[in-house]
């Protein structure tokens, strides 16, 4: 058995404390893409927006939540530094 191993078996964790911090941020990019996205709405129904399609909704929004979600998979994917 390994040293890794056995520090796998001791923490019973299957990530890294490095993987928890790079999912925590990955989350808060997918948050701040969400909050991009929002809004836009009018307070009068019988009165059409355009502010919904608006460079911030349609094409900023949306990189910054593939981005969020391909760090994600990163961050997950990413093996834990070896300390020997």
């Amino acid at each position: 058995m390994t040293k890794k191993d056995k520090e796998i078996k001791s923490t019973g964790f299957a990530l890294g404390k490095e993987n928890y911090k790079l999912i925590a941020i990955g989350f808060v990019i997918i948050i701040i893409g969400f909050i991009l996205m929002a809004g836009g709405g009018s307070n009068d129904p019988n009165v059409f927006s355009y502010d919904i399609f608006s460079f911030r909704r349609i094409t900023l929004a949306p990189i910054v939540l593939l981005f969020g979600f391909i760090f994600e998979i990163y961050a997950i994917m990413k093996k834990p530094k070896d300390n020997n």
